[in-house]
């Protein structure tokens, strides 16, 4: 049996996602489902020189590439 994510807590919060490849990408979560493909509002990729690329409104993220979630208080 297949259990959803407990990710319920985390939606509508800014969330910080560590991907494969070393990438991270923060937004406003909106949604997820069982396979872990996550929503985002206001998405930003955060380089490793400090710097931000702005993804769009929204954006959609595959499940097999995120590594970690994690909820922060502000957008790097």
């Amino acid at each position: 049996m297949v259990s959803t994510p407990e990710l319920k807590r985390y939606v509508h919060k800014k969330v910080l996602l560590q991907l494969n490849g070393a990438r991270k990408v923060a937004g406003v979560l909106r949604g997820y489902d069982l396979f872990l493909n996550v929503v985002l509002d206001d998405a930003v990729e955060v380089r490793n020189d400090g710097s931000h690329y702005n993804l769009g409104s929204q954006s959609v993220v595959r499940g097999n590439s995120i590594v970690s979630l994690e909820a922060i208080d502000t957008v790097m």
